[in-house]
């Protein structure tokens, strides 16, 4: 399954948020997109989705334009994981990963055992299965994004959309979602995945899209897009990227600098009347 990008304006309401953006993604691979906040990520990810409409240029899904494949159809193609959810009603963790089979089956019908077999398994892979009976407003962000993402693998996609997918986990929980979006690369499914930390995208990513001043400024292998310079263009901060002991892996570190006071600014404590 591929999926191609070009010359795409993208926004929402009146306005256009990004333009002439062009990429492709192939089956097997992670592409990492990285963009300061509002730069229109989301936007550009639900642009890709189907769920806000193409101002201009055009979305290929293996050869057919989006716009001709049903909202069904679709679904049975691309999964979406959003940043956040809100939980309203209790379901238990288990019926909101099993929400991921709802392209699968015909209306008015029920999850079958296969459906739930399918769902226990996402969940199993990714160390949630203890929680599955527990219910979904009870559980921790942390744990919530992990269901939703169980629920996208539950839908049995060739594209899997991210959008920032380790930003609300622990330490430990970002390195096992990682590791997991590369073992589903491994296994032929495209990945397309926001992210603010570079280090995730040297970890995981086969190439890496820069979103910037409404454009895509940059695509490529992430050393040779991920550099001091482009980041510093970003995000307005001093980097250092560097090798670990001589090896191909490489890390992002920032430069911290401290503010600095004018003279004559810092009166110090005030005066205590006597």
């Amino acid at each position: 399954m591929t999926l191609d990008i070009k010359n795409l304006a993208f926004g929402y309401g009146g306005r256009t948020v990004g333009e002439n953006a062009s990429l492709s993604l192939e089956s097997g691979e992670v592409l990492a997109l990285l963009g300061p906040n509002g730069a229109g990520k989301t936007t550009l990810f639900k642009t890709v989705l189907g769920l806000l409409p193409v101002k201009a240029g055009d979305i290929i899904l293996d050869g057919r334009p989006l716009s001709a494949w049903s909202r069904r159809e679709r679904a049975r193609q691309i999964a979406y994981v959003p940043q956040a959810h809100a939980a309203l009603f209790p379901f238990t963790v288990l019926e909101v990963v099993l929400m991921g089979r709802a392209p699968h089956l015909a209306p008015f019908s029920s999850p079958g055992a296969r459906d739930r077999r399918i769902a226990m398994e996402a969940l199993g892979g990714l160390g949630m299965a203890h929680l599955a009976m527990r219910p979904y407003t009870e559980i921790s962000g942390g744990e919530r994004q992990m269901a939703l993402i169980a629920r996208a693998l539950t839908q049995e996609p060739a594209i899997l959309v991210m959008d920032e997918p380790t930003a609300n986990l622990d330490y430990g929980n970002q390195m096992r979602v990682l590791s997991h979006v590369r073992a589903l690369a491994a296994r032929g499914l495209s990945v397309v995945l926001s992210t603010h930390n570079p280090d995730h995208a040297f970890l995981v990513a086969d190439r890496v899209a820069l979103l910037h001043a409404s454009k895509l400024s940059a695509l490529g292998l992430p050393k040779d897009v991920l550099t001091p310079a482009s980041l510093k263009q970003l995000y307005d901060i001093d980097v250092v990227i560097g090798s670990i002991d001589g090896s191909d892996a490489r890390l992002c570190a920032p430069r911290l600098t401290t503010p600095s006071i004018r003279k004559g600014t810092d009166h110090g404590p005030p005066e205590r009347n006597p």
